[in-house]
């Protein structure tokens, strides 16, 4: 999967509206301020507070 870069760009944390970075199998956006990890799912990233998962516990487990 590869985001596009321009679109990286421009997105942003929506809780402190921090720059996100992306994981290295390119399954999640990093917020390294909050801690948090937005997943991608299907190409698509979900910018949601309440679907982000603690950076502690990323990786989400698989078959959950």
């Amino acid at each position: 999967m590869a985001l596009n870069k321009e679109l990286l760009d421009i997105l942003a944390c929506p809780k402190c509206k921090g720059d996100l970075e992306l994981t290295r199998p390119e399954d999640g956006l990093i917020c390294r301020s909050c801690e948090l990890v937005y997943p991608i799912k299907e190409e698509i990233p979900v910018m949601l507070i309440e679907e982000a998962i603690p950076l502690a516990e990323w990786p989400p487990e698989q078959g959950a």
